[in-house]
């Protein structure tokens, strides 16, 4: 943006769009989070209940670390 851009949009709006960006950016890893609490927690409760495999159920584990890890490194670099 350029500098009349960035005047005007923390005149109209009464913050930074530095401040926007970082609030979006913690909604996005907050639904993450809860998404991945609610994956693991699913799959656990099908490994406990022997309906998932313990194989499976490490699967579920790494794509959830690997998706985090993922957005982390292109959304905070």
């Amino acid at each position: 943006m350029t500098a009349d851009q960035t005047t005007a949009f923390q005149a109209n709006g009464g913050f930074l769009p530095a401040e926007v960006s970082a609030v979006i950016l913690a909604f996005v890893f907050a639904i993450l989070l809860l998404w991945g609490v609610w994956a693991l927690r699913t799959a656990y409760t099908g490994w406990a209940e022997q309906r998932l495999s313990q194989r499976q159920f490490l699967g579920v584990a790494v794509r959830v670390t690997a998706l985090y890890l993922a957005l982390t490194y292109f959304l905070l670099s």
